[in-house]
């Protein structure tokens, strides 16, 4: 009588071997070509990607870049901060808390000043890219501020003046635009607790799309005067996609003058 074995022989481990490898080559191929169906829906202007749109962010960031509980005037979060904590040099810190404890009048924000570089990518309302192979123009509803990206090879001003939102130069790493900003003032805020800077700060800002519609923003913050090493930020930013949606002019500091404007017939 005739006995079937059951062991595997070599031939057939050899068939199984050709089986998985076949399967595994089928699902490496399977995966590249998601992400090649992926890559090409990135929209691109020149062969490079096209952030033009309207971007804003659903973090909670501008209350607090560091990791707090909640109180009465902000929710709490874990903040953005890569390391959870800013790394202020001693009598940065005492300044920063001085800031915090005057936040409900001090904040710069408060007066409809220029949010500045990088506060206002992740502060709570839009702003739109429009792009050009040449540059990228960010204009912000808060305050209606107008920021340019040159990407057109030059470099920074030799002898600058020191901006609300510095001087932005830069360049492409692949598909990621990476932007060197310089040539401060000191009169912004990072956010609302306080967190500042002084007119030596430098930021560089890295932008990469993750899919159409969300872009990763991540900023490395440097300034000798105020803080004891560079640090890092990152936040999503997601594009409206809304009908007819639209930026609406924010000029915060020109409320005390709407009694007045336009001017009302009969008044002197």
């Amino acid at each position: 009588m005739n006995i079937l074995s059951t062991k595997p022989t070599f031939r057939n481990v050899g068939l199984g071997m050709v089986w998985l490898l076949t399967a595994s080559l089928m699902l490496t191929t399977l995966s590249v070509g998601i992400a090649s169906a992926a890559d090409k829906k990135i929209p691109r202007l020149a062969g490079k990607p096209d952030f033009s749109g309207i971007w804003q962010t659903t973090s909670a960031a501008d209350y607090d870049l560091e990791p707090h509980s909640n109180r009465p005037d902000a929710p709490p979060s874990a903040g953005i901060v890569e390391g959870k904590f800013i790394p202020y040099l001693p009598k940065a810190l005492e300044q920063k808390q001085k800031n915090f404890a005057a936040r409900a009048t001090n904040d710069p924000a408060l007066k409809g000043y220029t949010l500045g570089v990088p506060r206002g990518i992740y502060y709570p309302e839009p702003f739109q890219i429009f792009q050009r192979k040449q540059d990228l123009t960010l204009v912000h509803q808060f305050g209606h501020s107008v920021r340019t990206i040159h990407t057109d090879g030059t470099d920074h001003p030799k002898d600058p003046y020191d901006w609300w939102l510095g001087d932005s130069r830069a360049h492409w790493e692949g598909d990621t635009l990476v932007v060197d900003v310089k040539h401060f003032n000191d009169k912004t805020w990072f956010d609302r607790a306080g967190n500042f800077h002084s007119d030596a700060l430098h930021v560089v800002e890295k932008w990469a799309f993750l899919d159409a519609n969300t872009i990763e923003y991540k900023a490395t913050i440097e300034d000798p005067n105020v803080f004891s090493k560079p640090w890092d930020i990152s936040v999503i930013l997601h594009r409206h996609r809304e009908k007819d949606f639209q930026l609406i002019e924010d000029y915060r500091f020109t409320l005390d003058y709407d009694q007045h404007y336009p001017p009302k017939p009969g008044a002197k």
